[in-house]
């Protein structure tokens, strides 16, 4: 059985022999599999009238647990951006009635971000959603074959999460 990454491995190896393309293999399905799983993802998001943004925003949200809230700040480092996207997402969650700033008690000059009773509806119906198509995606594997793959997935993942 092959894929088009065997067919383009092929005809890597047919142009350039000289070359070990043996990195396609693995990265070159890693990349295909990404573009199929953020298709897939999109479409849970499309349902619950989400963004793919807007979602990482609420679940780092929700994963804080009670009240559901985390400060701007913390909100970057869960999400990866700058801090002008992330202002700029806040207020678009807040003009949606997802999300809502609070005074800092700790910090009089600071904000927190809270999910609203809307905010957590929407983002716990979409996870739960998205959680039942992933493990439909997975359903060709084993338990050990999943277990074996996120730990292959996660030794090559570590490098690039570790702080710089």
């Amino acid at each position: 059985m092959q894929d088009e990454v065997d067919r383009l491995v092929e005809a890597w190896h047919a142009e350039r022999p000289d070359l070990d393309v043996q990195p396609l293999h693995v990265l070159s399905r890693v990349s295909r599999l990404a573009r199929h799983l953020d298709r897939a993802r999109r479409d849970v998001f499309v349902a619950h009238d989400l963004e793919p943004w807007e979602f990482d925003v609420l679940t780092a949200l929700r994963r804080a647990g009670r009240p559901y809230q985390l400060s701007p700040g913390r909100l970057l480092r869960a999400t990866l951006v700058t801090s002008g996207t992330m202002t700029n997402r806040i207020d678009r969650l807040a003009a949606a009635g997802l999300v809502q700033r609070h005074p800092d008690p700790a910090d009089k000059r600071g904000v927190q971000v809270r999910l609203t009773g809307a905010g957590l509806t929407r983002v716990d119906a979409a996870f739960a959603d998205l959680l039942e198509r992933e493990h439909r995606i997975l359903d060709g594997l084993s338990a050990a074959e999943r277990e074996n793959l996120a730990g292959l997935l996660r030794a090559l993942l570590i490098p690039f999460d570790e702080p710089s």
